[in-house]
């Protein structure tokens, strides 16, 4: 299902992939042509023609797994996946940590000729993803109550909208459909489409981070979403650091401090209390 152009080749160590959908993907019928993997000029790859959306887990070994799961959600603007900087080197810097981590690969809705929607199947992906979590918890060592999203850009808007949208199915004999989709925690990095950020008491603690040289939508934006989900009554965290661009991602090479989001966000999810 992968094309890999200019000779990619994948890490030796990469985990396998899992099918939301092995049968095919609600939506995608009829569609069978195949990935395309393209790497930019500093190695990192960008994967856009998604027909098949899957995970990819990073799981620690039992005697450091901490029981917490991170759906991770890359960006690029609903027209590739950032799947590197926004999804793999995430993943693995959290599963080093003792926490779980499954990257995202979702169906994109701007790429050129998509008959995909943002809000019906790049949200349905990023639902099956978690319900899949947690109908396998036990075999990854997961607290089903400990599963939320991290997303970036794009996946930060899809992130959000799992996080306001976990109506629970019913009536069906899928074993992964009868699982709940509400995040218990959602971590949304300069995330795009603010606008449709709308918290209420419910909504799952947040933890939101962005760079003050950031496009304002995003800046701004991402401030006036903390006093959302502070008006909610919703627990939420909120940095915003001096520089960093957009797109920043989680690479070793970026600087401190925003090169250490990622080290407070494991402090703030350390600190969530765990559900009675």
């Amino acid at each position: 299902m992968v094309l890999a152009l200019a000779a990619v080749r994948l890490p030796a160590a990469e985990p396998a992939e899992l099918l939301l959908w092995p049968y095919g993907a609600p939506g995608s019928e009829g569609k069978t042509s195949r990935e395309v993997v393209e790497v930019s000029a500093n190695g990192e790859r960008r994967v856009s023609n998604v027909h098949y959306p899957s995970v990819t887990p990073y799981v620690p070994i039992r005697e450091k797994n901490r029981g917490m799961a991170v759906l991770v959600i890359p960006g690029g603007g609903h027209r590739i996946l950032a799947i590197d900087h926004e999804g793999h080197t995430v993943a693995q810097w959290l599963s080093d940590h003792g926490i779980a981590a499954f990257v995202l690969k979702y169906r994109l809705a701007r790429e050129t000729n998509s008959t995909y929607k943002v809000e019906t199947e790049a949200l349905a992906d990023a639902q099956r993803a978690i319900r899949l979590i947690r109908s396998r918890a036990h075999e990854w060592y997961i607290d089903s109550a400990r599963v939320g999203v991290m997303g970036f850009s794009a996946g930060g808007e899809l992130a959000a909208l799992a996080s306001m949208r976990f109506e629970n199915t019913t009536n069906t004999t899928d074993q992964i459909e009868k699982q709940s989709a509400r995040p218990d925690f959602q971590a949304l990095i300069y995330p795009g489409n603010l606008k449709s950020v709308a918290p209420f008491k419910a909504s799952p603690p947040a933890f939101l981070a962005c760079a003050a040289n950031d496009r304002a939508d995003i800046s701004e934006g991402l401030a006036d979403a903390y006093l959302k989900f502070k008006q909610a009554g919703v627990p939420v965290e909120l940095h915003i650091y001096s520089t960093g661009g957009h797109g920043f991602g989680f690479r070793a090479k970026n600087p401190k401090p925003v090169g250490d989001w990622i080290v407070i966000f494991e402090q703030w999810l350390s600190a969530l209390p765990k559900k009675p």
